[in-house]
């Protein structure tokens, strides 16, 4: 019996530290995007400005499609290498008619391509029109958009120079949250999106390996876009991701232009956002089985294969699973050796601490302007009870005495069944707030308790209800649930933010 609880004490304090290895790689990227300036090989390049096809899925899109079409005529580009291919997805709404009226204010710039049968998805949808674009010889270089997403003037111009090095085969641009007016949601993706795009992209660019091409704002030269077969994956509902990959298989380089904006409406409540980040998180799962000999293996990529990015994408990936296994380690230590779980404990929160602010300050830095929108749901980004966790492993004394001592004063004294309870509480959060998050979605459609969905997840965090979707994804792929494109509702409130 003594043997066997010595395994499990080693095996459980493993899985402790083996569960800060998502914090360990967010530490690694967020250490090196200070060097990005020396990795951008903008000496190298020039104003280029190759032929553009513009091409935009759209179903349903009449609200927003004016407007997107008015902004990427009034780009800093030469017109006469412009055109705009909106390709109408069988839409029921007064798409046709908004295109009609396009086309003939922008006759040698706008084209209306309109499949007859629709509601196959978004890579069907393009690659209806990539084949009549690549069909002509017009076209050097093909951007895919978003049919709602707004362009800064120069955001195209700065991505096309990527394109005069003929070792990149694409580009993506800086997707930023821009609803107007935005909700609680709405902010919480506009701080991720530095996060995870602005800050994580500048360091995938260093490492030489890009995960994902922004489905909003993605430019091919038409040379890559035949070399990886002239049309979008659609086996998958992660189509940018497999693009990205083939690109890169393929031998030419995908770079994040951090400095092209492109501005972008988000869902604007739970139920919104979990439909776009379940197709999402589902999109990840196919990747990673359809790609599972490339994970670690130098001989496919050398960066694609190699540590760096195997981590990183790992680390988002089985995020839900690390956490689950930092908490269930947690209270099986309880048991068998406390003294060593409470220092187990202390470390996860102090390496979550460490990171946290390294995070949080770093994109406050890099998007100064979205983290003054959003700096309220930046800082609650992990939840209310995991801030808490954090300040009580870095200043114990605080709980330990002068929360205890002002307990005592209002008559209330902590029992030692009483303690217990509360320690393995905080063993569990590490899991438990996916679970809490989780109840923030259900919650949020229900008549008269709706409301709770909101300081649900301010309690929990906005990480959590991520990876909770992720778990989501894992059980609907077990199941081999249908591969349903469900489309972010637009309503056209999305506008260019200025400082």
């Amino acid at each position: 019996m003594a043997v066997i609880l010595i395994i499990l004490k080693y095996l459980f304090t493993f899985l402790v530290f083996f569960s800060t290895l998502p914090l360990i790689t967010s530490f690694i990227q967020f250490s090196v995007i200070g060097f990005h300036r020396f990795f951008t090989g903008y000496d190298k390049l020039k104003e280029f400005f190759p032929r553009v096809a513009i091409i935009v899925p759209a179903w349903n899109e009449a609200l927003v499609l004016s407007n997107t079409v008015d902004q990427l005529m009034g780009m800093e580009y030469p017109r006469e290498s412009l055109r705009i291919y909106v390709v109408d997805d069988a839409s029921t709404d007064d798409t046709p008619e908004v295109m009609a009226m396009k086309m003939a204010e922008f006759p040698d710039n706008v084209f209306h391509l309109r499949r007859d049968k629709g509601g196959q998805g978004k890579a069907h949808t393009l690659n209806h029109g990539i084949k009549i674009i690549l069909s002509e010889e017009w076209c050097e270089a093909l951007m895919i958009i978003d049919a709602d997403v707004l362009f800064e003037k120069d955001a195209l111009r700065k991505m096309a120079r990527h394109l005069s090095d003929k070792t990149v085969g694409a580009v993506t641009a800086y997707i930023k949250e821009g609803s107007n007016p935005g909700t609680y949601i709405t902010k919480f993706i506009s701080f991720e999106y530095i996060t995870a795009q602005a800050a994580s992209r500048r360091a995938q660019n260093i490492f030489g390996a890009m995960a994902c091409l922004a489905g909003g704002a993605q430019l091919h030269s038409r040379e890559n876009l035949i070399a990886i077969g002239g049309a979008i994956d659609t086996s998958s509902l992660a189509e940018d991701t497999f693009t990205t990959f083939k690109t890169q298989l393929g031998g030419r380089r995908v770079f994040f232009e951090g400095n092209a904006t492109v501005w972008a409406e988000e869902p604007a409540d739970i139920i919104g956002l979990w439909k776009q980040r379940l197709r999402w998180a589902r999109g990840n799962v196919q990747v990673t089985i359809q790609f599972w000999r490339l994970w670690f293996n130098r001989k496919t990529h050398k960066k694609l294969g190699g540590l760096i990015f195997g981590l990183n994408w790992f680390s988002i990936f089985l995020m839900p699973i690390f956490m689950i296994c930092g908490s269930v380690s947690l209270l099986a230590l309880f048991f068998i050796d406390f003294p060593l779980s409470w220092k187990l404990f202390r470390m996860l929160w102090i390496a979550s601490a460490i990171t946290y602010f390294l995070v949080t300050l770093f994109s406050f830095a890099i998007d100064v302007q979205s983290a003054k929108y959003s700096w309220k749901q930046g800082v609650l980004f992990p939840g209310v009870i995991s801030l808490i966790l954090i300040t009580y492993a870095l200043f114990p004394p605080i709980f330990e005495v002068y929360a205890v001592a002002l307990l005592k004063l209002g008559g209330v004294k902590l029992t030692a069944g009483a303690t217990n309870v509360l320690i393995l509480f905080m063993y569990a959060w590490i899991g438990l707030c996916m679970a809490v998050a989780y109840l923030a979605k259900i919650v949020e459609k229900v008549k008269f308790i709706g409301w709770l969905a909101r300081p649900l997840i301010y309690l929990a965090g906005f990480g959590p209800l991520l990876c909770s979707i992720i778990v989501v994804s894992y059980i609907k792929e077990a199941r081999g649930a249908e591969m349903k494109w469900d489309k972010t509702e637009k309503t056209g409130k999305v506008g260019v933010k200025t400082a």
